[in-house]
């Protein structure tokens, strides 16, 4: 076998290659090093503050919220801890043999509660029940299921429940005010949340609490005037009445005449603000404040005390009358025919006849400026929210219908504040206050008494009062055992879009005891009395003696006639307007 020699020479690769590729290798090794050089030296901070963003997380800590609390330190609102359960979705879909148990713990269905966390997978905070109990948020963390936590909370309670509810009002489920006084005095009452650094791991765990520290600021704590003792037997008795006389509505306001301070403001319907899903919008306002209503026959007092502090009358001036007279084209009538009557008998019959004729004689001018002496068309300075100014148009567009309807309470509106306000002037020998329903630091600025009669005046005026409440008079059934009583009755006519309504009536009575130095006024009032005996002498006059009756024995004030047995409020049969 002869061999074949191969000519083909083997070359070994450029030199030039092997240099080139060992470059590359030491520019990338030289660009590492100056990468890390200038992640691990140069922006160290910033790199921190980045992984920082993704561990570090700041938790609120919830401020407990102040206490409402009556005159005597009873709480009305408070606030309790409580915990909700919230949820990094995806962690917990990662475990699904654990949705049955924590959807029984829960309270929801499974197939609800694997779909509402499907829905926010992406999230990484998703609350799946607020406020439960200790106890129940101890049960669903002992089902152990991943990426299911706890946070501290306050629910807020409302002992007082419906009785006080319109006063006090509720705040939401995250603790802020939404009506009444939670949500006027919300920035006193809410408080400042603290926090506090921690670090966190992916699915939200806490893993390490870190020194930064800010307490939480607890809200102030807001003590009104209200007894709620007062409140209660208010409430109880207005909402009896209200379903006694199958009313739309009614209310009761009682007021310390001396200070100014409101003791109780009760209306019917209410709400109960401990269940939020019960409520009603036509329960939620505070009538008191916010509903105005033309006060009828109310008035009479107010007209005559400033007759009499003019000087323009005397309690003897007799004025004639027939039972009716004309003004213009309008015809003044009374329920009948009183013949000569002086004022007490204008008082003790309700006469519309006689009223007009001494508002007639007063002028426009006078009438309007003695109701506004009064307080009408002005807020009362109680500070509660949406407090109306009523109606009292300027006297120049008055005419002498205008003036003789408003000598007897028509064509104009006022509030319950005012016209409680107005007679408080009459218990207090003239003195017309503020009205006060919030106590020491958290109280509004109120503008100092002032003087609109001469005491003798006021003090005249509540001895004609007595007579209304006398046998003789419209408002029997206003009558306490052992205690003079003075007061008004008022049946005002309801006026719509067509004018005035013959069935539809407001139904009032606002009176004062011990007559001689008055303790207490209360004013009730019953919206649209369906019964056939819908005078205020009827509805609301017993109303009245049922809770003055109730409160003076609460206050401890001595009777001021115990030798004279009056017949019970449920006894008598008085009427009257």
């Amino acid at each position: 076998m002869s061999r074949r020699s191969d000519n083909t020479k083997l070359t070994a690769p450029p030199r030039w290659r092997a240099h080139f590729v060992l470059g590359l290798f030491g520019v990338f090794a030289v660009v590492l090093a100056a990468r890390a050089f200038d992640l691990q030296v140069l922006d160290q901070a910033f790199l921190a503050k980045e992984g920082d963003k993704r561990h570090l997380r700041t938790v609120s800590v919830p401020a407990g919220r102040g206490v409402i609390k009556d005159r005597n330190g009873e709480p009305l609102a408070l606030s309790a801890p409580t915990e909700s359960v919230w949820a990094v979705p995806g962690a917990v879909l990662e475990a699904p043999e654990k949705l049955a148990p924590l959807a029984r713990q829960l309270n929801m269905s499974v197939a609800d509660l694997r779909k509402r966390l499907e829905n926010y997978k992406s999230r990484q905070f998703l609350y799946l029940r607020r406020q439960l109990a200790p106890a129940d948020a101890r049960a669903v963390m002992a089902v152990d299921a991943p990426g299911i936590f706890l946070q501290r909370e306050y629910k807020r309670y409302y002992p007082a429940g419906e009785a006080a509810a319109q006063i006090v009002g509720m705040t939401n489920i995250d603790g802020r005010g939404q009506e009444g006084l939670e949500l006027d005095r919300d920035a006193y009452l809410h408080g400042e949340p603290g926090s506090r650094r921690v670090v966190k791991d992916r699915v939200g765990r806490v893993v390490e609490d870190l020194a930064e520290f800010n307490p939480p600021q607890a809200g102030h704590d807001l003590r009104l005037t209200i007894d709620s003792r007062m409140q209660y037997l208010a409430y109880r008795h207005i909402k009896s009445a209200v379903i006694k006389n199958d009313a739309k509505g009614g209310m009761v306001v009682m007021l310390d005449p001396a200070t100014g301070e409101l003791r109780a403001v009760a209306s019917y319907p209410s709400f109960n603000p401990n269940d939020r899903g019960s409520i009603d919008a036509s329960g939620v306002r505070a009538r008191a404040a916010t509903d105005v209503m033309e006060p009828g026959s109310t008035v009479k007092p107010l007209l005559l005390s400033q007759a009499l502090d003019s000087g323009l009358y005397d309690t003897d001036d007799v004025i004639h009358t027939k039972g009716w007279f004309m003004v213009g084209r309008l015809t003044v009538k009374d329920f009948r025919n009183y013949g000569d009557v002086d004022f007490a008998k204008i008082l003790q019959k309700s006469s519309n006849v006689g009223a007009a004729h001494v508002g007639l004689e007063m002028g426009s001018e006078n009438v309007w400026k003695g109701y506004k002496e009064f307080g009408f068309g002005d807020i009362t300075g109680s500070g509660f929210p949406g407090e109306r100014f009523g109606v009292l148009n300027d006297f120049y567009e008055w005419n002498k219908v205008e003036t003789a309807t408003a000598s007897y309470g028509y064509g104009m509106a006022v509030t319950a504040f005012q016209l409680i306000r107005a007679y408080g002037a009459i218990a207090d020998d003239g003195m017309l206050r503020s009205l006060r329903l919030v106590q020491g630091d958290g109280a509004n600025m109120h503008s100092p008494p002032k003087r609109v009669l001469k005491p003798e005046t006021a003090r005249t005026m509540r001895h004609l009062l007595e007579g209304v409440v006398s046998p003789a008079g419209t408002a029997t059934r206003a009558a306490i055992p052992g205690y003079r009583v003075a007061g008004k009755t008022g049946t005002a006519r309801k006026a719509g879009s067509g004018g005035y309504n013959e069935n539809r009536h407001q139904a009032l009575f606002v009176g004062m005891a011990p007559a001689e130095k008055p303790a207490l006024v209360t004013l009730v009032m019953l919206d649209e009395p369906k019964k056939d005996a819908y005078y205020g002498g009827a509805v609301a006059a017993p109303v009245f003696a049922a809770v003055m009756r109730d409160a003076l024995r609460l206050l401890r004030v001595p009777p001021d006639n115990p030798g004279v047995l009056t017949a019970s409020a449920g006894e008598s049969s008085g009427t009257g307007t």
